[in-house]
């Protein structure tokens, strides 16, 4: 694990007793059976505000406790271990980090306050059909008056019904297809044109189709530079998948502490079926696979709070491999429950249904394989 400071040590510690005691994935379930429309419980993200977990990465100036993505991802650890469904990671860490990345001292000012005490939720809308593509945006923003007026729909936006506004991607240039030509505005949730809708998805959590149309915003909405939007997207990106990878390893990590707990005590032939040496060396593959992939993690979020040179290399292969072992995990779950773990009634199929999920979102495992090797210059 990476070496970490007495603060980080104090709230990993509050993480997973909280998360444990308040948060475990019974109230997952009963999330689930409620149908609540946003899927999550607001009083689990109100206490969230409240422990200060929405201001991690935000500035002392601005109402934060700026202590970097690291400590984010511990948090994202032992909340991914209970399946706690919470905007956090859409808007304390996605929403916070496009703002901090491309947003004026003005939209900081008006934001940042908001995202810090729960008042106001930020989610990225980027993608628009069923698989990860930010250049094949289709969504126009044309010049109006002093404005833009945005025109279009985004597909399985993270938290997008419990969103106040959203950081939309837009192409105001270019062809599809082309990191040239795109650009990032904050659109109020409110704002006249804007619809949305929910979808039911296996992991039951809160994602939206929502459209834009002739959304008119102000110059003032823009979020970085017009027409170069690409970079800081990607940035934003890479940050929402390393935030990611580190929620993966905490389902991933969860899933193997329930395999080897049924290892160790369901018997068969008069014996626990952990002594099979079969089922002994899948154990310890997937033990050798989570040491990989933390490593992984820890490094892309380090990476990120040094401001190192190879961050997006580092992501997607903190995304990869965690998706991978993640993958492998999940399966092994069902596989060494038999019977039992297909069904309902026990938590193992949430584990599944959630890890496929994580999988897709912000790019599977073929994206980023591609994706690291083009970055590496093969």
């Amino acid at each position: 694990m990476a070496a970490l400071n007495e603060e980080q040590s104090l709230i990993r510690d509050q993480a997973k007793s909280w998360v444990t005691e308040q948060a475990p994935v019974r109230r997952f379930r009963e999330m689930r059976d409620a149908r609540i429309e946003t899927a999550y419980a607001p009083e689990a993200f109100a206490a969230m505000v409240d422990m200060g977990w929405t201001g991690i990465l935000v500035p002392e100036s601005y109402g934060g406790s700026d202590l970097g993505y690291l400590t984010f991802g511990l948090i994202l650890e032992e909340l991914g271990r209970q399946l706690t469904a919470s905007p956090l990671l859409a808007s304390g860490l996605i929403g916070t980090s496009a703002l901090l990345l491309g947003g004026s001292e003005e939209q900081k000012q008006v934001w940042l306050p908001k995202l810090v005490d729960g008042s106001a939720i930020l989610t990225l809308a980027v993608d628009e059909g069923p698989r990860h593509a930010p250049t094949k945006t289709a969504l126009t923003a044309a010049k109006s008056g002093g404005g833009f007026v945005l025109d279009g729909s985004k597909a399985m936006v993270l938290e997008g019904m419990a969103a106040t506004a959203y950081v939309v991607v837009a192409r105001t240039g270019g062809a599809a297809g082309s990191e040239d030509g795109l650009s990032l505005f904050l659109v109020p949730a409110e704002a006249k044109g804007v619809s949305r809708s929910a979808r039911s998805t296996a992991d039951s959590r809160g994602y939206a189709d929502v459209t834009f149309a002739k959304v008119e915003v102000g110059a003032d909405a823009l979020l970085g530079k017009l027409d170069a939007g690409y970079p800081l997207l990607d940035a934003i990106l890479d940050r929402g998948r390393a935030g990611l990878a580190a929620e993966m390893l905490g389902t991933a990590s969860q899933a193997f502490d329930m395999t080897l707990e049924y290892l160790k005590t369901r018997k068969q032939f008069g014996r626990v079926i952990g002594s099979f040496q079969a089922l002994g060396h899948r154990a310890a593959d997937m033990y050798s696979g989570m040491e990989l992939a933390r490593s992984c993690v820890e490094a892309a979020l380090q990476a990120i709070d040094s401001d190192a040179d190879n961050v997006a290399e580092l992501c997607s292969l903190a995304k990869c491999k965690m998706g991978d072992h993640l993958h492998l995990v999940s399966n092994e779950l069902i596989q060494m429950h038999g019977g039992i773990g297909m069904t309902d009634e026990y938590d193992a199929g949430f584990y599944l249904k959630r890890a496929r999920a994580l999988e897709a979102i912000y790019g599977n495992q073929a994206f980023h394989r591609e994706r690291y090797a083009r970055l590496l210059g093969y």
